[in-house]
């Protein structure tokens, strides 16, 4: 991608979906008319210099205003907002989940913990979303005006002027290959959910009676002390998806190396579930047979079936590594 392109670009993508094409349009159009017929990477250079930093000039264009901070910051500030936020709002989801799933008792109601987790959730991602908002501003609105330098020219990430120079660290990513904060904040909330479930299945996994106060847990169905005494397993496999999720978010997008990576993950997460699965005692002998009651069929058949099921996720696993390529392979 030329520096005319990614200039472009720059501006472009901080418009209204709507109007990013014909503006896109009309802004090369321009800078095609200021280079002379024989231009060269200087030439180039000075226009855009000339036009001025692409944040100001999507601002010229944009009809919303940038006063919270101010046009120096705000574009930086915005970033680390949506930077910060989401992680902390995943990190106040798991926590709250966490607490509510290791004090839930036999006997407890699935709908009184999963209101718990939902209220308690919300409120601790707002008081979290406020806090942040507030102290980024402050940071912000400080770092503003203890500025020596009087300009209104926004600041990049190393908070320097912009210069056409700054379009080659800028890595042009195509939208089949890009990975978004929101696909990797979800890998990462996957990741707590299941391996939440896994270390205190025996208080979550099972079958559950139809109350009154909603469905209560009556019966595991996994045998705790099985799945714990493969636990170094199971954190490698937690640690290679977070380790994954984290390259994913640093990468940005899919590579070969990161589809490798996710290859990697997914193959020890595969041999890892197979081992569990196969495990004779895996499941607790009173829930195969509560199941062979209701279907009229031996324990085993019913071990068997469930077994068969969950082999079905190797399935998924591969169609995953495949997919991870392709997209590291898109242009």
């Amino acid at each position: 991608m030329n520096l005319i392109d990614s200039y472009i670009h720059e501006v472009t993508r901080r418009l209204p979906q709507k109007s990013r094409e014909d503006i896109g349009l009309e802004l090369k159009s321009t800078i095609e008319d200021m280079l002379p017929l024989e231009y060269t990477e200087k030439d180039v250079k000075q226009v855009l210099q000339q036009l001025g930093n692409p944040v100001s000039l999507a601002s010229s264009y944009n009809d919303r205003p940038m006063h919270l901070i101010g046009p120096k910051y705000f574009d930086l500030y915005v970033s680390f907002l949506k930077m910060i936020v989401p992680i902390a709002a995943v990190i106040a989801f798991i926590s709250v989940a966490a607490i509510q799933i290791i004090e839930f008792e036999q006997g407890d109601t699935v709908l009184t913990t999963g209101l718990n987790i939902l209220t308690q959730s919300i409120w601790n991602i707002v008081s979290i979303f406020i806090q942040v908002f507030f102290w980024l501003t402050l940071i912000f609105a400080i770092v503003e005006r203890i500025d020596g330098i009087k300009d209104n020219q926004p600041r990049t990430m190393s908070l320097n002027e912009w210069t056409p120079d700054d379009l080659k660290n800028i890595p042009f990513i195509p939208k089949k290959r890009a990975i978004s904060k929101r696909q990797v904040f979800g890998s990462l909330l996957w990741t707590a959910i299941w391996g939440t479930f896994y270390f205190y299945a025996s208080h979550l996994v099972g079958v559950y009676e139809k109350t009154d106060d909603g469905l209560t847990f009556i019966m595991p169905s996994l045998n705790q002390t099985i799945l714990n005494s493969y636990w170094p397993l199971i954190v490698l496999v937690i640690g290679m998806e977070i380790g994954l999720a984290l390259y994913q978010l640093f990468k940005g997008q899919w590579t070969k190396k990161v589809a490798i990576f996710n290859v990697l993950r997914e193959v020890i997460g595969v041999v890892t579930l197979i081992i569990v699965i196969i495990n004779p005692n895996l499941f607790n002998h009173e829930f195969l047979t509560y199941l062979a009651t209701i279907f009229d069929i031996s324990s085993e058949k019913v071990r068997q079936f469930i077994v068969m099921a969950i082999m079905l996720v190797p399935l998924f696993s591969i169609w995953n590594c495949v997919d991870g390529f392709r997209k590291a392979n898109s242009r």
